[in-house]
């Protein structure tokens, strides 16, 4: 009984101290803090060099492509080479049968060695009959004939001598020889076939890989926004590098070596209205075969006082407009309407809006508006941005 009485006079106790402090206005806990200025994040916009570059489908070319054909009639005795190996101009590829060919030689050989004995001959009877002749000791006709006679006999040996260099082209034509240096691919001619000179199937195809040329379209539109952007002078040429090709291969690696833009077409495709460019890349360890598919990453220009401020600065309003806050005058917010060139890695590129030395809001928007007045403190960046890498003009 004892027991149950003091716990009841703890209780009543408890709840009178409670409502003392009810009454008095102080719950507890103490007040709630009062309202202060709010953080945000920024960062200083500062003008700085910005390099275009445009990343375009392409596919890889041959630097020089060869089909092998026969120039002549015959039976393939031979081929000499290992398919999809690498050889040399002037190397013998295939053997075809040269015994007619070498008996059509022998053949005017013998008969320019006949013209030439006529020849001597009729020249001897000449001379003797120009001295006749200065005595009047043989008629004018009889010279005149000895003369023509001398003529014909020098065009006989002249088209005995076509006949046997023909003949000798021919026969050396029997041995089918590398036209270039570079790899040759599977043949389709096998010992024991017959080719002719004017078949239309090549025996094989060389092809040389190393330069090798990389063919890319570009829409003839953007072409004309970057030359518009250049004649306003919102970007300039970057000079000797804005020939400087780089390669992102299949598997999204960069190829090793850069290449150098060789030329753009003057045409412009009718069915995609794009323009053909073509650069030409080292390829020394033959990583480059034809008829890949890559992705060129191409410097068009650059801009010296370009303005790059992170994504996430950047938000859209109810119309769709890129916007972005700045600490104004007392530290106050003000909010701005941007216009944007093009997305370069994980920053906007500005074209106004914003003007060096604003101190652009990052974060700490949440509990904001414009004209609230904020404390501004340094942005943390994060890892480094992307590289520098867009698909055209916006």
């Amino acid at each position: 009984m004892c027991l149950a009485s003091s716990n009841r006079l703890m209780l009543v106790a408890t709840i009178v101290s409670i409502s003392v402090l009810t009454a008095c206005g102080k719950p507890p806990g103490g007040p709630p803090p009062a309202p202060g200025t709010p953080e945000v994040g920024t960062l200083s916009v500062k003008p700085q060099r910005v390099v275009f570059t445009t990343e375009l489908p392409g596919r890889t070319v041959p630097f020089l492509i060869a089909e092998v054909r026969p120039q002549v009639n015959g039976i393939v005795l031979k081929r000499s080479f290992i398919e999809g190996s690498d050889v040399k101009a002037g190397e013998v590829l295939y053997s075809i049968d040269p015994a007619t060919y070498k008996a059509t030689y022998s053949s005017n050989q013998a008969a320019l060695s006949k013209a030439q004995a006529t020849l001597t001959s009729v020249r001897l009877k000449s001379d003797r009959y120009k001295e006749l002749a200065s005595v009047n000791a043989i008629s004018r006709q009889d010279y005149d004939d000895a003369i023509s006679s001398l003529g014909q006999s020098e065009a006989d040996v002249s088209s005995a001598k076509a006949n046997v260099e023909s003949s000798r082209i021919n026969l050396t034509y029997t041995h089918v020889d590398a036209p270039i240096s570079g790899r040759i691919g599977k043949s389709s001619i096998t010992p024991g076939a017959l080719v002719t000179a004017s078949q239309p199937t090549a025996m094989a195809t060389i092809q040389q890989l190393d330069p090798i040329y990389v063919d890319v379209t570009q829409p003839s539109a953007a072409l004309l926004r970057l030359k518009k952007a250049m004649a306003q002078g919102d970007i300039q040429k970057s000079g000797a590098s804005a020939a400087t090709v780089r390669l992102r291969l299949e598997d999204g690696s960069f190829y090793p070596f850069e290449g150098t833009l060789e030329f753009s077409d003057v045409t412009v495709d009718q069915d995609t209205g794009a323009i053909t460019l073509r650069a030409i890349f080292p390829n020394p360890h033959t990583d480059l075969l034809p008829g890949m598919y890559v992705r060129a990453v191409l410097e068009e220009g650059v801009k010296e006082q370009g303005l790059l401020v992170p994504q996430q600065a950047v938000s859209r309003d109810s119309r769709g407009k890129p916007m972005a806050y700045v600490v104004g005058t007392s530290n106050k917010l003000e909010r701005r309407e941007l216009e944007t060139e093009r997305a370069i890695g994980d920053q906007w590129l500005i074209r106004s809006g914003l003007k060096a030395g604003d101190q652009l809001v990052i974060d700490g928007l949440q509990r904001t508006s414009p004209g609230v007045e904020v404390k501004p403190v340094p942005w943390q960046s994060q890892p480094a941005a992307l590289a520098n890498t867009s698909s055209d003009l916006r």
